[in-house]
């Protein structure tokens, strides 16, 4: 194939942009996903030569979704890669004390989208020549272990887990690749405030180490770089000395 095609969700920020840059520098054409246009635009000025397509999308609306990989077939022929970055975070509260509505909010991104734009990928995978693909997901460490007062994020990564093991079995006849990545403490919007400190599993609050985020792209753009073939089931990269293999 003379082009490959990546669609990568919440490429406006963080982890996405990174992905998002790394598989541009590596030649990928990018179908750049988010709920803000603006984000996206900002992505797409930081590779000026790049194959960059923003596409703003809502990830948890199951027509919008469509309309997202429509739109990747359209400009680009097909769908080779999908990298299910987008996602959100609850307040830090007492599980007692969080309202419903941002608990289902967590989980309309962080579960209920990660499905759908599966479910969308094997739909134009499987239907595509040559046949097949592969799809990343963003689990976080929090798909292991989790932080105090964070159930609604640990709880959909969780779900992230088992969707990325029963996705990459039913994937096989398909030739679609499924794989996690888990991430730790990329220096991003969402983990700003682990500068200051954050509480630890003993209510100590802690300042924790970060990496730059520009790793996690590179690792992503690693994993998408396998033939199919090959795949890394699963795959976590952290900052070195943060607080999550041992006891602290």
């Amino acid at each position: 194939m003379s082009m490959r095609v990546a669609i990568v969700t919440g490429a406006g920020t963080g982890v996405g942009r990174a992905a998002a840059l790394a598989l541009a520098a590596d030649g990928w054409a990018v179908v750049l996903a988010g709920r803000r246009k603006d984000g996206l635009d900002a992505t797409i000025a930081m590779a000026p030569d790049a194959k960059l397509l923003a596409v703003p999308s809502d990830v948890s609306k199951p027509a919008e979704v469509k309309a997202l990989f429509a739109a990747a077939v359209a400009a680009y022929g097909r769908v080779d890669l999908v990298f299910n970055n987008a996602g959100m975070n609850a307040p830090g509260v007492p599980l007692e004390d969080l309202p419903f509505e941002q608990w289902q909010a967590v989980v309309d991104v962080n579960l209920t989208g990660v499905f759908l734009c599966t479910q969308e990928a094997f739909r134009v995978m499987k239907a595509q020549t040559p046949m097949g693909g592969r799809i990343i997901n963003n689990g976080s460490i929090s798909a292991h272990a989790p932080r105090p007062d964070s159930a609604p994020y640990t709880a959909t990564k969780h779900g992230v887990m088992g969707l990325t093991k029963t996705a990459s079995l039913d994937g096989r006849k398909y030739d679609i690749a499924v794989c996690q990545i888990d991430i730790g403490n990329a220096a991003t919007e969402m983990t700003t405030r682990m500068a200051s400190g954050v509480k630890q599993a003993d209510g100590r609050i802690a300042e924790e180490p970060r990496m730059d985020v520009a790793h996690v792209g590179r690792a992503v753009a690693h994993m998408a770089s396998l033939p199919l073939e090959a795949n890394i089931p699963f795959l976590t990269v952290m900052a070195t000395k943060m607080p999550f293999v041992g006891r602290g």
